[in-house]
């Protein structure tokens, strides 16, 4: 297993989490990749996104399907929200691209995490890299991501 996804997997049993991080054979970079490899749907993949809100990061995690608004963002930060470079989300997450997961970030960051995430039993999450994603109850992601439940569509 790659060791980014190594670490996840870790964090995920030193939390008691039943999901087994699995490391794909093609890309799950983008929520449609990763849904057709799952053979779900978009909206079940918790993809996780990277913006600024004045000069802090601040991490989105949202339903697959969704388009994040950074007006409804705008509403519970400081600052207008923009989406940085991929140099600086690798700086503040420890991740590339594609391949974030919604928690254990280089550096701590404030999360919001989509309401429409709720509706689901199960959604599936970047493992730190582009090929593996891990199963999580969408109650649990919000705990353990120290995650906002908010609208962010």
């Amino acid at each position: 297993m790659h060791a980014k996804a190594q670490r996840i997997q870790e964090f995920l049993t030193e939390h008691g989490e039943p999901g087994r991080v699995r490391e794909l054979p093609d890309s799950a970079r983008t929520a449609a990749e990763a849904a057709s490899a799952l053979g779900t749907t978009p909206a079940q993949i918790a993809k996780s996104l990277v913006f600024v809100a004045g000069d802090e990061p601040i991490l989105v995690v949202a339903s697959g399907a969704n388009r994040v608004d950074t007006d409804r963002i705008g509403k519970h930060v400081t600052g207008p929200v923009t989406r940085p470079d991929a140099k600086r989300v690798r700086a503040v997450t420890g991740y590339s691209i594609g391949g974030i997961p919604p928690f254990r970030h280089q550096t701590p960051l404030r999360t919001f995490v989509d309401v429409d995430l709720l509706g689901f039993d199960t959604v599936w999450a970047a493992a730190g890299t582009p090929h593996a994603v891990f199963p999580i109850a969408p109650d649990r992601l919000v705990a353990l991501s120290g995650g906002e439940v908010v609208e962010v569509c």
